[in-house]
């Protein structure tokens, strides 16, 4: 969320719930429950809220005991070491595991209903009854153990948002073993360098993906990534643009089998075997931007991540069974993750894979998504602020153009959401509708400030800070502040926190990444305020992670190809706030090249398609600029907060910790970055 600061304060929320449909929220009846377990009244959010960090012991206990956990809770204290972050531990005697959570339809139907329906854009369209997923999650894993997986092994997806990718997740999770994945769009280096640190014993991939219409063929960079992962006893080839997919087909990818040879040999079996483990027992392997260098390893919990999404999904969105929970989503970023533990909810999932601007019946650029809306009658609506945006811009206004009836929430994230995006929803999406914009991210799996179903949505404000989280905002000095910019924090452990980095045995890197700066405190790097409403304003990242289009980018893993051209010597890459004043940014990269090289529009394409090959195209600059010089400290690290600055004429602070801060006048007024 952010605002312009010379935006007025609104006078009156954009919407409120009426007192109906507040009763209704399973937020409203947990305070019930939780009233009995503080020994008070608890009436309404905020004092909810007070309760839950004051004893966050008695509320994850109480989350545990009302929101359907399936498992061990264990005995003795539901926290040991609560005063320690890191080192806390949740849970430390429960026996649990998530995909039997996902998995666990009792009271549900279990042929009628789906438990997924999928669209790849408008060229494939399926769905999956719980049934029917339960016996495919059973055939895969059965497939696993045949390869030799066990608990703590890890297995890889490089996978469009299919059917398969959850049921390989499943499968793998269900074992005890690691999933980790990764979206088909990055190009080899970029896969490499995400599950070449962590060895995976199967690797499972797609024989290609829809995008904007256009078929995208991935069996050739399949071959190339398989073969440099020596770990691999086993690839698993899913069909998607060839259902009839065969061992010919593979051939060329090392110990590469299509699905349905995977599964045959165990079809017949009815159901997976779940092995319980601990609360803090690995469950995802998840992946930072890269900023500083490859991405690092975000190790997740089987306990956390579970009681978290259930808190997030129950109470802060009111995901309630056989409601229809959609989030745009690849499989890249955690919102996927995340979206899928809304099976343990009793939700059916809504699946897409493509570009989320495909046109839909009409022809229209960005309609699709509401035909999808329309068609299975969605609930919840998951999206990116950009989308927003970018509909806002196309003059799109869907409460005229579909029936949206069933919809009660629409969420965004990935990057602020400006407040006129809060206007546009209201007035052109739909006018009864909760709002919430959600912030958090990889490193937690999670959110830190989200919704509140039984609460108003004040324009451009994320409605409030989540249950069980001690979020605070700090000034400098590390004292709590209000009404005024700081650094995001939480004060006290929470379940969701990593339980570590891979490689990383001796937890330095761990602890660097976020309790350097304030002791004993998460600080998440992101700018944010507490408004009067005691909702969120965030204003971005402290830091230099790029954020183009509301895609977190790593400004490493540029300069690892960039750099790899002869011409170019070295790199700088900065977010520019683009259009000004829209929320959103552009990537712009400056080269210093090699003596004699002048950086011609050959070479500038040279340079992006080395990026676009081995990245995401994402991560191509729109501007690219030549400077004689880069601006460094007198330790070497070169300043990209300090260049962004001077392009955005703002002040530069610590001029005197650099080793030639004249180098930065080069950056100044530049033409180029001026349209």
């Amino acid at each position: 969320m952010t605002r312009d600061d010379t935006l007025s304060a609104p006078t009156a929320p954009l919407w409120t719930p009426t007192p109906a449909r507040m009763a209704g929220t399973l937020l409203h009846r947990f305070l019930t429950p939780a009233s009995t377990r503080a020994g008070r009244p608890l009436t309404d959010y905020d004092a909810l809220w007070q309760w839950s960090v004051d004893d966050p012991a008695a509320f994850w206990d109480l989350v545990w005991d009302e929101l359907g956990v399936v498992g061990d809770k264990g005995t003795g204290p539901v926290l040991e070491n609560g005063e320690r972050m890191p080192g806390a531990r949740w849970f430390p005697t429960a026996k649990l595991n998530y995909a039997e959570n996902l998995l666990n339809f009792a009271g549900l139907p279990a042929n009628a209903d789906d438990a997924l329906v999928f669209w790849g854009e408008s060229q494939v369209k399926r769905r999956v009854s719980r049934m029917e997923l339960v016996r495919q999650v059973a055939a895969f894993q059965a497939g696993l153990i045949a390869a030799g997986v066990g608990p703590g092994d890890r297995v890889a997806g490089f996978l469009p948002n299919l059917p398969e990718t959850l049921v390989a997740m499943l499968a793998t999770t269900a074992l005890g073993a690691i999933w980790s994945s990764a979206s088909p769009d990055f190009g080899v280096q970029g896969v490499l360098d995400r599950f070449g640190q962590i060895e995976p014993k199967v690797f499972v991939c797609v024989d290609g993906y829809w995008y904007n219409g256009k078929a995208v063929d991935c069996l050739a960079k399949n071959a190339e990534v398989a073969a440099k992962l020596p770990t691999v006893v086993k690839t698993v080839v899913v069909p998607y643009l060839n259902p009839a997919l065969g061992a010919g087909d593979v051939a060329a990818i090392a110990n590469g089998a299509p699905l349905a040879d995977f599964t045959a040999p165990h079809l017949g079996i009815e159901a997976p075997t779940y092995h319980r483990v601990g609360f803090d027992h690995p469950l995802f392997i998840m992946f930072s931007s890269g900023t500083t260098g490859v991405p690092k390893c975000i190790v997740h919990c089987h306990g956390g991540a579970l009681v978290q999404h259930l808190k997030e999904h129950q109470l802060h969105n009111d995901v309630q069974p056989n409601d229809r929970v959609f989030y745009f989503t690849t499989c890249g970023w955690m919102m996927w993750n995340w979206l899928v533990s809304g099976l343990a909810s009793g939700a059916t999932l809504l699946l897409f894979d493509g570009s989320p601007f495909a046109p839909g019946k009409d022809g229209v650029a960005g309609t699709l998504l509401f035909d999808y809306a329309e068609a299975e009658a969605m609930t919840h609506f998951g999206t990116s602020a950009k989308f927003i945006d970018a509909i806002a811009k196309a003059g799109l206004k869907p409460r005229q153009t579909h029936t949206l009836d069933a919809l009660k929430a629409m969420m965004s994230t990935g990057s602020p959401l400006v407040a006129e995006g809060f206007d546009y929803v209201y007035r052109d999406v739909k006018e009864d509708l909760q709002l919430a914009s959600i912030s958090g991210g990889t490193d937690i799996l999670s959110c830190f400030v989200l919704g509140n179903p039984i609460g108003p949505v004040w324009r451009g404000e994320i409605q409030c800070r989540g249950l069980g989280m001690a979020v605070d905002v700090l000034d400098d000095t590390g004292a709590p502040i209000r009404e005024q910019k700081g650094e995001l924090v939480c004060l006290k452990p929470f379940p969701a926190m990593p339980v570590g980095f891979w490689n990383d045995a001796d937890g330095a890197k761990y602890r660097a990444a976020y309790f350097e700066r304030f002791p004993n405190t998460w600080c998440h790097g992101d700018f944010a305020e507490i408004t009067a409403h005691g909702g969120l304003i965030i204003y971005g990242r402290s830091d230099a992670t790029l954020n183009p289009g509301g895609v977190r980018i790593g400004t490493a893993e540029i300069y690892r190809q960039v750099e790899q051209l002869p011409e170019v010597l070295e790199a700088l890459v900065i977010g520019q706030d683009w259009p000004k004043g829209s929320g959103d940014v552009r990537v712009v990269l400056f080269v210093r090249l090699k003596e004699g090289t002048t950086l011609d529009d050959a070479l500038i394409q040279r340079i992006k398609d080395q990026i676009r090959k081995n990245t995401t195209p994402r991560h191509v600059p729109a501007r690219v600029v030549q400077v004689q010089d880069i601006p460094r400290t007198k330790s070497g690290k070169i300043v990209e907060l300090a260049v962004r600055n001077v392009v955005h004429g703002e002040a530069v602070k610590n001029v005197e910790a650099l080793a030639n801060p004249e180098a930065l006048e080069e950056f100044r007024g530049r033409g180029e970055l001026q349209g």
